[in-house]
């Protein structure tokens, strides 16, 4: 990628950094820590064109927010409808394939996303009887 900066190291490296799946808002205070002169808006177009250029994994769960994961290997995303929790899954083989060969579509950036319930909140339910 062109044009590589030290505000966009920054942002990978704190990305890179975490197994959560950060917001920008919280990327952007991390990021501060190190350059405390960063504005949100420099964020943002950093992690759109890193997003864009396939180096980071911008993930929407439908929550309002854009989630950005540094881990772009393949592997699904497990999102807490209770919690909201993103947990990474991953995957053995090519899910996308069959579907792929069947409608003649080359998949360029695959992002999984699964919708359920995760296990503490399950726990959570079983103990408080469903409430």
């Amino acid at each position: 990628m062109k044009n590589y900066s030290r505000q966009r190291e920054a942002i990978l490296n704190v990305l890179r950094s975490t197994d959560t799946h950060p917001t920008a808002n919280w990327i952007y205070e991390n990021v501060r820590e190190v350059l405390p002169n960063i504005s949100l808006g420099t964020v943002y177009r950093n992690l759109s064109a890193l997003s864009k250029a396939g180096e980071i994994l911008c993930i929407n769960v439908g929550d309002g927010f854009d989630h950005y994961d540094g881990d772009i290997r393949p592997h699904a995303h497990l999102h807490c409808k209770k919690c909201d929790c993103i947990t990474d899954a991953r995957l053995t083989g090519d899910p996308l394939s069959e579907i792929a060969e069947e409608h003649g579509f080359i998949p360029q950036i695959p992002v999984y996303v699964v919708y359920g319930i995760c296990k503490n909140c399950k726990k959570i339910d079983e103990i408080s009887g469903g409430n």
